[in-house]
């Protein structure tokens, strides 16, 4: 029998390079994506079309109305913070902060940004444990990453140390001692470029993902928010050229 993995999808660069690293390991992909009423929606298009890509045994799409509880730029009225404000730098790749107050460390210590979504992690990992224990699968995916990223609490280390041993606590495959939930984080100690990288030796084509916080009616990034900016980063570190257009 295939061994099966959950992976986490949302149509970005590390949930896509996730996906690869899984269906290289020789997992059949379970891809699963949320409808939660984020302003970012686009992705769930882009995400669709990378388990196509990655020939997922089933794509799933669950529908989960955040805007409800709020309290995020990506589920509310809150805007959407813009770190750089001439275009001309995304043309050129130039990632380079004008405002040093607004700086990438400087923002990730002082405070959690506005487009933390509470809970969001949490709940996405409850439902993808809930599909392996139905799918009988044991290990989830997930693109976290606690090195380039915006300072989200649910992306660290111990805090998926402990997600999975409260998995194991709370199922009941895992009280049985009929299986034993892995929860997968192979991006989490690598720099965007360093991700690109393995994205491209495993044949991912990032002109299907889509990471922008604010894109525009036809998908396009705005090149100015958080998400954007290590995207753009990461793609200078690796020596490649994004493939989308801004």
């Amino acid at each position: 029998m295939n061994k099966k993995a959950i992976v986490l999808s949302s149509g970005g660069i590390d949930s896509t390079t996730a996906m690869a690293i899984a269906k290289a390991e020789g997992y059949e992909i379970y891809s699963i994506s949320f409808n939660y009423g984020q302003r970012h929606s686009f992705e769930l298009k882009k995400a669709s079309e990378v388990a196509k890509f990655f020939n997922a045994k089933e794509h799933l799409i669950i529908d989960i109305d955040l805007r409800k509880i709020g309290g995020s730029a990506l589920t509310s009225d809150i805007e959407v913070p813009k770190y750089r404000s001439q275009k001309s730098e995304v043309r050129s790749q130039n990632i380079k902060i004008k405002d040093s107050r607004l700086s990438t460390i400087d923002y990730r210590l002082s405070t959690i940004p506005v487009t933390y979504v509470p809970a969001r992690n949490t709940i996405f990992l409850s439902l993808a444990l809930a599909w392996a224990e139905v799918l009988e699968a044991e290990d989830i995916f997930i693109g976290a990453n606690a090195i380039d990223y915006s300072g989200y609490p649910d992306c660290r280390p111990e805090y998926i140390k402990a997600f999975e041993k409260m998995a194991n606590l709370a199922t009941k495959a895992g009280v049985e001692g009929k299986s034993h939930i892995k929860i997968h984080t192979p991006l989490i100690n690598l720099t965007k470029g360093e991700i690109i990288k393995k994205g491209i030796s495993l044949g991912v084509d990032y002109s299907l993902t889509s990471s922008c916080y604010s894109p525009d009616k036809d998908g396009n990034p705005c090149g100015l928010c958080d998400s954007c900016h290590f995207r753009l980063k990461g793609f200078k570190e690796a020596g490649i050229k994004d493939p989308l257009i801004y």
